[in-house]
């Protein structure tokens, strides 16, 4: 018996996200079912991130059991020839058979992407949100400002999620702007239910106009969701990559 882990990227829009549902396909199934077709075994991936239905990943992580005796790092190639052209193994290693890519103590990245302009775009419509009210990057700057650090981010959990602690660390947060295009990026050791796209939404709320930056301060310190802004949709955010414990790299 070995474990395999796999470095995954995915394009969300046709899934209903990561983790096994009763009602559409998801990530995890359909890489259940190419591992089982490959290995004839049942195999049951296990995750890094669960995201939601319609977010993306450029670096997902999950791992596997086999007893297959394919070399851990040959499953990308195998894969790839089985999956869908929306789901795309990047790597593939033997790691540990105790190493569980949600018990490890880990760096994630985010980016929410807004398209900023007077009309839409069809080549950004599956991943990127588009909003054709004027958004004040600098004023998005300055808000952001706030949420680095670890504090307690309860403003920004969806209301509901089960959690030990809504205590975090935000190691980065930036907002660029390159042409019609802002990117909210976002690194931190770990996340609450909808974290990111709260940030996003409540970012897009002081970027309007409609709150001041320093606003922010006061929702962090309030520890009430409702003080936040809206959840931005899904479709702009994608998990660009994890960085596990002893790792230099999210591969």
């Amino acid at each position: 018996m070995k474990r395999v882990k796999l470095v995954v990227a995915y394009d969300g829009t046709n899934y209903r996200g990561w983790q096994i549902q009763k009602n559409g396909e998801t990530i995890e199934s359909m890489l259940n079912q190419a591992l089982q077709e490959l290995t004839g075994e049942d195999i049951h991936v296990m995750g890094a991130s669960r995201t939601d239905s319609g977010v993306h990943a450029m670096g997902n992580a999950a791992v596997f059991d086999t007893e297959a005796r394919m070399a851990g790092e040959k499953f990308v190639y195998a894969l790839n020839q089985r999956l869908p052209e929306d789901i795309r193994v990047q790597h593939s290693c033997e790691v540990p058979l105790d190493f569980h890519p949600r018990y490890q103590e880990t760096v994630k990245t985010y980016e929410y992407r807004i398209l900023n302009r007077e009309f839409p775009l069809p080549a950004y419509r599956l991943n990127t949100y588009f909003t054709y009210y004027t958004l004040n990057v600098e004023h998005m700057r300055r808000a952001a400002a706030y949420l680095i650090g670890e504090h307690d981010f309860k403003s920004f959990c969806a209301a509901g999620a089960q959690v030990k602690t809504t205590i975090r660390t935000i190691y980065d947060l930036q907002v660029e702007k390159a042409g019609d295009l802002i990117t909210i990026r976002i690194t931190g050791n770990g996340f609450l239910y909808n974290m990111v796209r709260i940030i996003a939404g409540t970012l897009m709320k002081v970027g309007s106009g409609e709150w001041e930056p320093e606003y922010m301060d006061e929702i962090l310190n309030a520890k009430d969701r409702r003080m936040a802004g809206p959840t931005a949709p899904a479709k702009g955010l994608t998990l660009m990559g994890i960085i596990f414990r002893g790792e230099k790299t999210s591969t």
